[in-house]
């Protein structure tokens, strides 16, 4: 599984799961993750949906995963060319319950090891407060027509989040309420409590009450309170219901998630990151927000809608997503702006290339292209060489590899940089 991102604490997207051969074993490789699929399938009301819904699970129709508190998020690609947006709630804990679990994990030693080894030990299904779902506690909503109980969409988001459970049972934990890093921070404060009493044991109270002296000296009003801390993290858009007639949801989704995140980082910086770029790298920068590789239905529609409102075709904003996924903004213009270098760094690049027992590699402003015309180098104002690909004699020139300030190390992993 590939690593996620986190937009805050209480945050996790997961990139969507490649599609997989089907099977007859089970979704989920764990005693818990196999308590979820249990807990989704006795509460179902129509054993065909499931079926259709493991099987869109096993094809990869899922989308990216967002998990937030008591609620998990993805888009699910359906026989509609829009994908539908998909939820599963569940219920989080209340502050006895988390008191309940975090005195029943922190009894025993190997309970915190465990969960660092994202292991969850089964006597902490039993604890005093419902960790895992039981049957009908799992609350499936999709913006398809389906009625069903869960339709297909959602059953095979429950299908996928299995999958996450199997590979980080704090998942579990982030649904019920809390994030990995308050829950271990808690469970090291306790720890530190019990220890700390079990010294004093034996040892007198201290008296209660202060000095006299204490007691009658002047003192000073304590200061005003701190303003209120920001937001741990954007909050989550509502679902946008579609309309004939009416805007895309999915393209307003979108834009309110953005624009959270913008006023996010506005509100605890003082800066807005993207306050500065022009539509077109504006553009370009929501094109290459978006999570996972390849083009399915929902991205082609997001690339069509961005190129045309920025006049551009979608294969050059495909390319520029290129560009920007490899340097960012300084990608972008490495992509669009040739220029030329003052002496120095760039004519010391060919001597460096000749070294490494690479051919003579031909200049043109700021570029330095192969005799075969199959690999290039462009250095930036940032004084990074980024690598170019292209077929031989095509000059249909592609981003590839990893920004580097050595240009023989900025073609490190591409396919032949030697080839004479």
């Amino acid at each position: 599984m590939a690593a996620p991102t986190r937009d805050g604490e209480l945050r996790r997207t997961f990139p969507a799961f490649p599609p997989r051969p089907a099977s007859g074993a089970g979704s989920a490789g764990t005693w818990w993750g196999d308590a979820w699929v249990t807990a989704l399938e006795e509460g179902a009301l129509d054993a065909a949906r499931l079926a259709r819904g493991r099987r869109y699970a096993e094809r990869g129709h899922v989308d990216a995963i967002t998990v937030t508190p008591g609620l998990v998020l993805a888009y699910v690609q359906g026989s509609r060319p829009r994908p539908y947006r998909v939820q599963v709630r569940l219920r989080t804990f209340a502050d006895a319950e988390w008191e309940r679990f975090l005195d029943a994990a922190a009894d025993r030693p190997g309970h915190i090891a465990a969960l660092l080894d994202k292991e969850m030990p089964q006597s902490l299904a039993d604890c005093g407060a419902p960790l895992l779902p039981g049957p009908g506690d799992l609350d499936p909503r999709c913006s398809c027509p389906d009625s069903g109980h869960p339709c297909k969409h959602a059953a095979a988001l429950c299908y996928q989040t299995a999958r996450l459970l199997d590979a980080d049972p704090f998942v579990l934990l982030l649904l019920r309420g809390r994030g990995e890093r308050d829950v271990i921070d808690a469970l090291s404060r306790l720890s530190a409590a019990r220890t700390a009493r079990a010294a004093r044991d034996g040892e007198p109270e201290p008296l209660p009450g202060v000095r006299a002296g204490e007691a009658v000296a002047p003192r000073t009003l304590p200061p005003l309170p701190a303003p209120l801390p920001p937001p741990p993290h954007p909050e989550q858009p509502p679902a946008y219901p579609a309309a004939p007639g009416g805007p895309d949801p999915f393209a307003l989704d979108q834009l309110a998630t953005d624009a959270a995140a913008r006023a996010h980082a506005l509100l605890t910086t003082g800066r807005d990151p993207v306050g500065r770029l022009t539509l077109w790298q504006d553009a370009v920068r929501l094109a290459a927000a978006r999570p996972g590789s390849g083009l399915t239905a929902a991205t082609r529609a997001l690339y069509s809608s961005l190129a045309r409102a920025t006049g551009r075709t979608t294969a050059e904003l495909a390319r520029a997503v290129a560009a920007w996924r490899q340097g960012g903004p300084a990608g972008l213009e490495v992509l669009e702006d040739p220029w030329d270098p003052p002496a120095g760094r760039f004519d010391r690049a060919r001597p460096l290339l000749l070294a490494a027992d690479l051919p003579a590699f031909r200049p043109w402003h700021n570029h330095l292209t192969h005799p075969r015309g199959h690999l290039q180098l462009r250095l930036g104002r940032d004084h990074l060489w980024y690598a170019y690909e292209s077929e031989p004699g095509q000059d249909d020139w592609w981003p590839r590899g990893t920004p580097d300030p050595d240009p023989v190390g900025a073609l490190t992993g591409l396919d032949g940089p030697d080839t004479p």
